[in-house]
């Protein structure tokens, strides 16, 4: 007996292993014993020279709804079109005399007078759409793998979408340049802190930002197309900005003339300043300012005439389109999300059963997921449970499941109305998905008074209301719930898998990680070469991304895909401190350069998509 042991361990001490590693798989041979011996050493012998893989250039054209022509035959308000200037403080002059025309220069110019805006004075290195060049090979060598991968032996499916993003905010400069209009944003820097108005300059140089992306092999490139720079007005009626049109239009060509494809959001925080509350400023004499931010009664129609706009122009070619990105953080109070619920609908309703789009229409949403401190104590479940109500229910359950708004939001939100059927009817299954943006996890536990005692006062002072419940970084041991970042993130990546399990069995929709990423602590004070040579973003991006593989195979979620965030370091409102990029921006030359995760993670994919098919 002890000698067949004995030749089973042999045996099995003998066989082969395979692990997976970043975009691989090695075959590693295990021996009962060492066999020492001498051999000619090299210094290359460690050496293993891989390049990214660029994305081929299209062989077709996939469209996805009519061409531009038939398509503006089913708007609902007529178009015309203009043009506007440039708007530099204290170098543009005003002497625009068309005064009677309320859409004019002189309109346009006082939008930009009136903005009170904070630290913009002056204008980037570019004017005009830069020509791109090529990526040379030495900037797409795959850079040293670190010592320990994840060992799965998944494949993602064949139709998984993988790719970028960024917005029109955080990138694109150029402001008050060629006809837009001011935005919520140009306010939101206070003091020092840099604004919007240079940025990475994308506006300028996006053809060259594509190329390299193409280079990189990325399939999907995510941004935003700004409200105020198609109609600088905003409102129904206005005229549409000529350049605005020709810019985006251009830019989608280039992504898909690059062998990628183009996912679009309409709004990415860059309200129209025109439905953002102000003391110290005269609105247009349309439409009032708002305390409530988009509580005002002609956004619904004015976003819809927006988004129409946008689809009829474009909505033959762009195959995915998101209408909100993280409407909580700047819808503010019920109407505001009832608003935007309704929109999110209408626009939905035209893409699909007017135009017949065949591409795909959804909306994304913000939440770190709330976890309870301890998920035996039915206290903290139920925080839980009304965290992800406030945070996702408020907007989820009409969109997605034709449900009633939570009874939480119904009982603690000033001015909460029911939903009547003919609504519920309308607004139920608006979304081909489900957009979220998980960042990272918190722990949740209720407010010390409990729940109901905080959310019974919508008067209180209390910092927690209305969620009522606390959030922290600590789990119930005293741990940090994860790998710390320089800013509210940390890498939970086992929370993650957990989190699509919630919104696929609770919503389900197919499921889009729409934004993911990680500011690596300290990381713009660090020389180049060091900023390049990021392994806690790589570790934050794999790791994520194999529990996003394990939720698909093992616990049966339609992951359709993941967009990481952001394909180069930007401004994150009001800072360039905080950088989630892919690649080094330059802030003097606007050079950029690939990060180690940037490789890694496009690795990890594509050594990992389903060939089957």
């Amino acid at each position: 007996m002890r000698t067949l042991l004995l030749a089973l361990a042999a045996s099995t001490a003998a066989q082969e292993i395979y692990i997976t590693t970043t975009g691989y798989t090695t075959q590693c041979s295990q021996t009962a014993s060492p066999s020492y011996r001498f051999q000619p050493f090299s210094y290359t012998l460690n050496d293993t020279v891989r390049y990214a893989q660029s994305i081929p250039s299209p062989t077709t054209t996939k469209t996805y709804g009519p061409a531009y022509t038939d398509a503006t035959l089913h708007l609902t308000t007529s178009l015309s079109t203009s043009t506007w200037g440039n708007w530099i403080p204290g170098q543009t002059v005003v002497s625009a005399t068309d005064t009677a025309d309320r859409y004019g220069q002189a309109a346009w110019s006082s939008m930009w007078q009136d903005a009170d805006l904070k630290n913009y004075t002056t204008t980037g290195l570019y004017s005009t759409t830069v020509s791109p060049t090529a990526v040379p090979s030495s900037e797409l060598v795959l850079p040293p793998r670190d010592y320990f991968g994840p060992t799965d032996c998944y494949n993602f499916p064949d139709d998984f979408v993988f790719g970028v993003a960024g917005s029109a905010a955080q990138i694109e400069g150029a402001i008050g340049l060629e006809g837009r209009s001011p935005s919520f944003l140009e306010n939101l820097a206070t003091g020092d802190q840099p604004t919007n108005y240079v940025t990475n300059e994308n506006y300028f140089l996006y053809k060259q930002d594509i190329q390299r992306l193409a280079a990189m092999g990325v399939e999907y490139y995510s941004f935003s197309i700004p409200w105020t720079r198609i109609l600088p007005f905003v409102l129904p009626g206005s005229p549409v900005n000529e350049q605005g049109l020709a810019h985006y239009d251009d830019l989608i060509n280039t992504v898909l003339d690059a062998g990628m494809q183009p996912v679009v959001t309409m709004l990415h925080f860059d309200s129209p300043l025109m439905f953002v509350a102000s003391d110290n400023r005269s609105a247009h004499p349309d439409i009032g300012y708002n305390n409530a931010g988009y509580q005002n009664e002609t956004f619904v129609d004015a976003f819809v005439n927006y988004a129409q706009i946008l689809l009829t122009h474009y909505g033959d070619r762009v195959p995915i389109w998101v209408t909100f990105n993280e409407p909580l953080l700047y819808s503010y109070n019920f109407q505001g999300v009832d608003n935007v619920v309704h929109a999110h609908a209408q626009v939905y309703h035209f893409y699909h059963d007017v135009l017949h789009g065949t591409g795909q229409l959804g909306i994304k949403f913000n939440d770190n997921f709330g976890v309870p401190k301890d998920p035996h104590n039915a206290s903290h479940v139920e925080a839980a449970n009304r965290f992800q109500d406030l945070q996702l229910g408020f907007f989820a359950n009409p969109i997605f499941l034709g449900k009633q708004y939570p009874a939480s939001v119904l009982e603690t939100m000033p001015g909460a109305r029911k939903l009547n059927q003919s609504e519920l009817e309308y607004l139920n299954n608006t979304a081909d998905f489900f957009g979220i943006d998980p960042y990272t996890a918190t722990v949740v536990s209720p407010a010390d008074e409990g729940i109901e005692a905080c959310a019974k006062d919508a008067s209180s002072s209390n910092a927690l209301f209305p969620y009522c419940v606390k959030q922290e970084t600590i789990n119930i041991h005293g741990w940090n719930i994860g790998y710390r970042s320089d800013t509210y993130v940390y890498i939970t990546p086992t929370y993650l898998r957990e989190y699509l399990s919630y919104l696929w069995n609770t919503f389900r929709h197919p499921i889009v990680v729409s934004e993911f990423g990680f500011p690596v602590s300290g990381e713009s004070e660090l020389e180049l070469s060091d900023q390049l040579y990021d392994s806690p973003r790589s570790v934050y991006y794999l790791s994520y991304m194999s529990e996003i593989l394990k939720s698909i195979h093992e616990d049966g979620v339609h992951v359709l895909g993941a967009l990481a965030w952001s394909f180069a370091d930007n401004w994150e409102f009001g800072s360039y401190e905080s950088q989630f990029g892919l690649q080094v921006v330059n802030r003097t030359t606007q050079a950029r350069f690939y990060k180690k995760s940037f490789f890694e993670l496009v690795d990890f994919v594509r050594g990992r998509m389903d060939k089957s098919g």
